[in-house]
């Protein structure tokens, strides 16, 4: 198998798709037979702790307001969902959505991981171990083996770098849009996480992040968080320049959504997918960047549902993060690393219901170590959910060989 076509799926249509986002494409080598019930799933994976009381709003939660400061959305703001919950004012499409009963919120999920780190965090998303480093193997990957001989389905990832959730026993055939895979995009990542702990290192890369926020802002016109000051000599940006780059961006999301949605619905396309974001390590100047990181996953979600077509009604979209961020805002108009987040599950198949999990609130004394949202439910019981309701995995490959040593980790019900 070739990097230049697979499944008439080109090297021209994955590059167009790419644009702006920084994807690559890598092809699960395996003959599809049958798909899973004539079932879609596909996997967004947030990198970089994707901030859930901004992504789902707690606008009615009485604590809220006070914790974010700077950072918080007013209910009108919001996008409503419900008497407690509302959508980013970015995500106009899954709110969409959501107003047609094909969108539900995880308000409080998380990993079994509570290191905060993201290299260990990360791990931990997408190995669906109970313990960092304990798997080479991702469990989306897993899933593909669990599936019985007969229902033998095609996966595909998209993003900078194959991720280890579709790594493993299934051999893989990758393609790379070459200098549009930015290979340092998550080097601020790892440095974080190497300085967090050291008392000289630590304030100075923060404030170098800082200033980075910045000049992010006058590139892009977003708008800065109140905390933000403006850098001596920074050229002031053209807003109608800035607004047309940002129209661009969110068309090439959207056309990547469509380009994959296309392919799934070919003859001997993918029906598992997964798909890598990147830029949600929100340290400083959080309001403009989760502006600009989720008018794009709007958009992108947006591409997959129209491109779907008659299909969205059997294709579920879960959403999700390695973890959430600090209650509090810092100094610099972000947050920190946290514990729970929220996840979306999307789909044209969902059943009816309210939020997924408990809300633990936000009152100091449900936080989390006093700085998180208090994590009410298991990551890995919302992803069983959705294989074993949805793509039919059953439970006892579920509990010992998608997610090992995992029978504690119960299924989500009634989700689909």
């Amino acid at each position: 198998m070739t990097d230049h076509h697979t499944h008439g799926f080109s090297r021209r249509q994955a590059l167009f798709g790419a644009l702006g986002l920084g994807a690559s494409v890598t092809f699960m080598g395996r003959a599809a037979r049958a798909e899973p019930n004539g079932k879609k799933l596909i996997v967004l994976v947030c990198r970089g702790g994707l901030d859930g009381l901004s992504l789902t709003p707690p606008v009615g939660d009485a604590d809220y307001a006070g914790l974010r400061g700077g950072v918080a959305y007013t209910p009108e703001q919001a996008l409503k969902l419900d008497g407690t919950f509302g959508l980013h004012p970015a995500m106009s499409r899954a709110h969409a959505l959501a107003q047609k009963g094909q969108l539900r919120i995880a308000p409080a999920v998380a990993t079994p991981d509570r290191a905060r780190s993201h290299f260990e965090a990360q791990d931990v998303l997408e190995t669906g171990s109970e313990a960092k480093y304990t798997a080479t193997s991702g469990w989306l990957n897993r899933t593909l083996q669990a599936l019985s001989p007969e229902r033998k389905v095609e996966a595909l990832s998209v993003g900078a770098v194959a991720p280890l959730i579709l790594r493993g026993q299934v051999q893989a055939a990758s393609w790379s849009p070459g200098r549009n895979a930015d290979s340092t995009a998550r080097l601020p990542t790892i440095l974080q996480d190497l300085y967090k702990n050291d008392p000289l290192l630590g304030p100075v890369f923060a404030r170098g992040l800082q200033t980075e926020a910045m000049a992010q802002i006058a590139m892009t016109g977003l708008p800065a968080p109140a905390t933000a000051q403006p850098m001596e000599g920074m050229a002031k940006p053209d807003p109608a320049a800035m607004q047309a780059a940002q129209r661009q961006g969110m068309a090439a999301a959207e056309k990547l959504g469509v380009t994959v949605a296309n392919f799934m619905t070919q003859a001997g396309g993918p029906q598992i997918v997964a798909i890598s974001l990147d830029g949600f390590d929100t340290h400083s100047g959080q309001v403009g960047q989760l502006q600009q990181r989720l008018n794009y996953m709007d958009a992108l979600i947006g591409g997959l549902t129209t491109g779907l077509g008659p299909a969205w009604k059997d294709t579920v979209i879960v959403a999700a993060t390695e973890f959430g961020r600090t209650a509090r805002v810092n100094g610099t108009g972000g947050t920190d690393h946290g514990t729970a987040s929220s996840a979306l599950v999307l789909g044209g198949g969902l059943k009816k219901g309210g939020i997924i999990g408990d809300w633990p609130t936000l009152q100091q004394t449900a936080l989390f170590e006093n700085r998180d949202t208090r994590p009410t439910l298991d990551m890995r019981g919302l992803f069983k959910g959705v294989l074993r309701d949805h793509l039919g995995v059953e439970q006892r490959a579920l509990d010992t060989t998608v997610f090992p040593d995992s029978a504690s980790a119960r299924p989500v019900t009634g989700i689909v």
